[in-house]
């Protein structure tokens, strides 16, 4: 492990250094529009994320759909956060010494280096909030990232695919029974825009039709979309359930081993997808940075976005707890694309102007409201009181999103997309093997000499890397 130079040590020569932990929506936008304010030499940007791109989650739903090409959702890190003064590394910041502001970094090939910073910035986001339920880790799909997304498509195809081609009863209704955990907008819109691609899909198949497909959406609480308030969320509930889709309140998810779902008000059935989006916690790393916590793990942070305690560390996002003085003394903002947007650039006017000595702003934004996609067509939003269904949520769901995806490349290619989807249906195609690209050449790879029970076990040895490979990166 290398040394790495003192703040002190540098400062007669070197630009002090902003180190920004995590490169998603809070962290990629700091450092842009911190890289816009400062001057050629003032200050170097470091952003150290394990992706080197950031994902604009608020439309996997689409991207699941096949609505949006999955790369039009990324930005590459590199390439938005260019310049003379501008630093990506991809790996992941493992511990950090406060006394000698420096941090240990562990790329993602290679060995641990340290290096020093002047201001901390932590936007580290959120990871899935799962429970100890039987069989969720072996059969559980998260939707979270852009890998889980395309794969969570490739897979309801795939089992339509199977459908079609299989006899037996119970394996065609294993293979088309979906099942959604999770009734906030991550799971609402998830189910909805991916039932209404299946049903687009199945007019490709003889032998399925969207009545054959059972989904179902289960949420602990006692409605779902409560970001939209009660009245809008009961209409959601009622149009899904038009759509053929259960939706079962009050309701937990107890077991699914073995694909075998058994759900608390007693319903048990064999499903071959179970879908989890139950929420999120702070990404758990912010354990390991030696920041003040608040009672759920969120970095405690001051309405200026400065860490409690620590003047030179600052926090943003999912990660932190953020008083959200809109509302009063004791409320918190919630995790969400809106404050992260706000949040990112009071942020990063804070960090500027610390860097120059003048005084920082708190952060105060009042919430305008929330809108849901429910498929083509189809949506929900609630916008300053002005509650909205159908088609004009929809186009407003569409709207403010494309608003907030980064760079213009990114906002033309996704309008494209959609203009595409408008005049040509969704393709009815799985991609899986793409999950498993050597399979078949470590079939035929196998030297001819091996005996035929030493290469059947070599076959399946690489099939299994390529599976495990895939349970690592996508969290399947």
């Amino acid at each position: 492990m290398t040394n790495a130079l003192t703040p002190a040590a540098r400062a007669s020569n070197i630009p002090p250094r902003i180190l920004v932990i995590g490169g998603g929506y809070v962290g990629m936008f700091t450092a842009q529009r911190v890289l816009k304010h400062l001057k050629r030499g003032e200050a170097t940007v470091t952003v150290v994320d394990p992706r080197p791109y950031m994902t604009y989650q608020p439309f996997l739903p689409e991207a699941a759909a096949g609505s949006i090409a999955p790369r039009n959702l990324v930005a590459p890190l590199r390439r938005v956060l260019k310049g003379p003064n501008a630093e990506v590394i991809t790996g992941r910041v493992v511990s950090i010494d406060h006394g000698r502001n420096c941090a240990t970094i562990s790329p993602n090939t290679g060995e641990p280096y340290e290096l020093s910073f002047d201001e901390l910035v932590v936007a580290v986001g959120s990871v899935p909030r799962t429970l100890p339920i039987p069989g969720l880790a072996e059969h559980g799909i998260g939707f979270k990232q852009v890998e889980e997304a395309v794969s969570l498509r490739n897979h309801v195809i795939g089992q339509i695919d199977l459908a079609d081609s299989i006899k037996d009863p119970a394996l065609r209704r294993k293979a088309l029974t979906f099942v959604f955990v999770g009734g906030g907008f991550a799971g609402v819109e998830a189910i909805a825009e991916i039932e209404d691609m299946a049903r687009d899909v199945s007019k490709w198949y003889s032998n399925v039709e969207p009545e054959d497909m059972r989904w179902l959406l289960v949420e602990a609480a006692d409605r779902i979309l409560p970001e939209v308030g009660p009245e809008l969320g009961v209409w959601t509930a009622e149009e899904l359930r038009k759509r053929g889709i259960q939706v079962k309140m009050n309701t937990l998810l107890n077991s699914c081993v073995d694909h075998h779902v058994v759900l608390s008000d007693g319903t048990e059935m064999d499903a071959s997808t179970v879908v989890w989006t139950a929420g999120v916690k702070p990404n758990p790393v912010v354990e390991h940075l030696g920041v003040p916590r608040g009672p759920k793990g969120h970095v405690d942070t001051r309405a200026d976005l400065r860490v409690v305690g620590l003047d030179h560390v600052w926090a943003a996002g999912d990660c932190a707890q953020v008083p959200d003085l809109a509302k009063g003394p004791g409320n918190w903002c919630s995790p969400s694309a809106q404050h992260a947007v706000r949040q990112a650039r009071r942020l990063a006017d804070n960090i500027v102007s610390a860097l120059r000595g003048k005084p920082v702003q708190d952060y105060v934004h009042k919430h305008v409201g929330s809108v849901a996609g429910l498929g083509i067509g189809k949506g929900v939003a609630n916008v300053y009181g002005m509650k909205l269904r159908g088609w004009p949520a929809w186009l407003m769901h569409r709207a403010y999103h494309v608003s907030r995806v980064p760079t213009f490349n990114r906002k033309v290619r996704v309008c494209t997309d959609w203009l595409l989807a408008g005049f040509f249906r969704r393709e009815a195609v799985s991609l899986a093997s793409f999950e498993n690209p050597r399979e078949e050449f470590a079939v035929v790879a196998v030297p001819a000499a091996l005996p035929k029970q030493a290469a059947t076990a070599a076959i399946e040895s690489g099939a299994g890397a390529q599976r495990g490979e895939k349970v690592a990166t996508a969290g399947v």
